[in-house]
């Protein structure tokens, strides 16, 4: 998101609970960030602002503090808050009422009583009746707040009813705390400008993002452990198929071994919760209350893990299913008290705010940033200086490049560059993020579009992600190099985190030399030079494999067939189509040393 060099200065050289007291008296202290966005807003008065904060950086906080000025000033008489779930309406109202301004989260229609300040409504509940919002900003000057204002694009419907609600409003101030969408559905209130390359970008008014604030302390580190395995499943043609996550594969495969890993019936899912919970015991020596949050794909897994997790700790797991009444008082009761374990189904992550939840199960077949990154926000809330969050992830190609590049800002694009043959690693389809925001008791129709049986799965310790960095080497669940990471003290500063997880990493490699060559089953390189390999980037090694043939044939006048016999021959392995990545950049050197010795 474009920003201008005076928001980042305010966060850096100012410590993240400055000024103390805020002046206007309506928060007991406010971060760098929160007074930096205060001045800049206060200098400017601008109609529309948009301010892009990383989750659990305080962007309510900041909100009702500046919604607080303008209705001490006079600038606005009330206040609208549009958030994206039940719960998170309610949220609001609870915090508006902690500083004073009273928020009606019940709204529903006709005069508001004379006791409230405003009213706090869902973006679906604005979808259905615009006309009540924009007649209620017409009577009295109006500030409305547009909470993670990227789901009113969600749907076209959504967009122009806030358009239309909200158009005559005396002050916008729009939030977002996650990438924004990657089509080209424009966001309300939003503006965009155009870049060098003509591709018009949002730009943000006020920027914070998630390396600013674990620069500042405001939120936790997240080590991310990955866990590989072998998987066995029968798709809807009857056929076996056997397949290790992480291993270079086709789309359809890496999607139907990923739902093999997650189901409840094979050995993967155990073993990571059983891995889960012995990291949520050592994170709770330094954090007693800390707990733990299993993000499922439906409401059948979620129940199935909560018995699961009954199974391997003897205490149950509070279970939210979908966003009613129910659920949002289980997640109250479930953050107010010192339970371990929660489980929760897809979007209802978003609207998960509990900052004792220190430890992450991604359980769901997901793979957009968008989701990822909400999903990761739900752990990041720092409470004191020293925590850190830990969140497990099967290996999948897609997770792991979002996992090593937390700290990137994204744009919202409204024009998409199209080159032949070209895939955007980042891109969302629409179709992805309807599934998300799906109502979790509607039939997705999932069963019958990967109809498919898994058989069987088992699960790797695999390695250990941080700061861009990866660490460890494979290792069986149990085992002894399992639990040294799993071991890592849930209170350490980010240099420490670092430093310990090279140490692990070292004595790992050094623990695998002395073993016996019978005893070496699993893959005996660190984490760093085991990369994992998408599909497209095995198609592209296959392209420049190819290429460099082609030039070769000219140049030697040899057919394509019996170089590649004689690159099989020289480097081994199987042909070009099954060859794994590093094969096949074997072959591609080699062809690469044949035509230099002939020039």
């Amino acid at each position: 998101m474009t920003t201008t060099a005076a928001s980042s200065t305010h966060s850096h050289h100012l410590s993240p609970a400055f000024p103390g007291r805020a002046p206007w008296g309506t928060a007991s202290r406010l971060r760098a960030w929160q007074q930096g966005a205060m001045e800049r807003y206060i200098q400017e008065q601008p109609r529309d602002f948009l301010a892009v904060a990383t989750p659990g950086a305080g962007k309510t906080t900041f909100a009702l503090t500046l919604a607080s000025w303008l209705l001490h000033h006079h600038v606005v008489q009330q206040v609208t808050v549009v958030a994206p779930t039940e719960h998170l309406k309610k949220q609001w109202a609870e915090a508006a009422a902690r500083i004073g301004i009273k928020l009606d989260p019940e709204y529903s229609a006709g005069p508001l009583g004379k006791d409230y300040d405003g009213v706090a409504v869902t973006y679906a509940g604005v979808g259905v009746r615009p006309m009540l919002h924009r007649n209620r900003v017409e009577q009295r000057k109006t500030l409305v707040i547009l909470d993670e204002i990227h789901h009113a694009g969600d749907s076209k419907s959504w967009g122009e009813a806030c358009l239309e609600a909200f158009e005559p409003a005396t002050r916008r101030l729009a939030l977002t705390g996650t990438p924004f969408r990657s089509d080209t559905n424009p966001i309300p209130f939003v503006t965009y400008e155009e870049g060098q390359d003509g591709i018009r970008r949002s730009s943000a008014d006020y920027t914070y993002g998630y390396g600013n604030a674990l620069a500042d302390h405001v939120v936790r580190p997240v080590i991310f452990l990955s866990y590989s395995g072998s998987m066995r499943w029968r798709t809807k043609a009857g056929d076996e198929i056997a397949a290790r996550l992480g291993e270079p594969m086709t789309k359809d495969a890496v999607s139907q071994a990923w739902r093999t890993a997650l189901d409840p019936r094979g050995e993967w899912m155990p073993s990571v919760l059983r891995a889960a919970d012995q990291r949520l015991t050592e994170v709770r020596k330094g954090i007693p209350d800390a707990g733990a949050l299993v993000i499922a794909s439906d409401q059948d897994s979620a129940r199935a893990y909560a018995k699961l997790i009954r199974e391997i700790t003897g205490s149950k797991a509070t279970v939210v299913l979908s966003d009613d009444t129910g659920a949002s008082k289980r997640i109250d009761e479930f953050s107010a008290g010192d339970d371990r374990w929660m489980v929760a189904v897809r979007m209802v992550s978003e609207g998960v705010d509990v900052p004792r939840l220190a430890v992450g199960v991604y359980a769901t077949t997901i793979s957009t940033p968008l989701f990822f990154a909400q999903a990761v926000g739900r752990f990041v809330r720092s409470r004191r200086r020293g925590e850190t969050a830990s969140v497990f992830l099967p290996t999948i190609p897609d997770l792991l490049t979002f996992a090593n590049e937390m700290e990137v800002e994204r744009d919202h694009a409204l024009d998409k560059p199209k080159k032949e043959g070209e895939e955007d690693p980042y891109a969302e389809s629409e179709k992805e993020m309807e599934e998300a925001n799906k109502e979790q008791d509607e039939d997705t129709g999932e069963q019958e579009q990967f109809s498919f049986e898994a058989l069987e799965s088992e699960a790797v310790f695999d390695r250990v992600l941080y700061d861009g960095a990866e660490f460890g080497m494979q290792a069986h669940p149990g085992s002894e190099e399992e639990q040294d990471y799993l071991g890592i003290p849930g209170l350490l500063e980010p240099d420490q985190v670092q430093m310990l997880l090279q140490k692990r990493q070292a004595r790992q490699i050094a623990h695998s030399r002395k073993k016996p060559d019978s005893e070496a089953d699993l893959l005996e390189l660190p984490a760093e030079r085991r990369p994992v390999v998408s599909h497209k980037e095995m198609m592209e090694l296959r392209k420049q494999l190819n290429t460099m043939v082609s030039a070769y044939v000219h140049q030697s006048g040899k057919p394509h067939g019996v170089i590649h016999t004689e690159l099989r021959r020289v480097c081994g392995g199987p042909p070009s189509a099954e060859a794994t990545a590093g094969q096949l950049r074997q072959r591609i050197a080699k062809v690469q040393e044949w035509a230099t010795r002939m020039r």
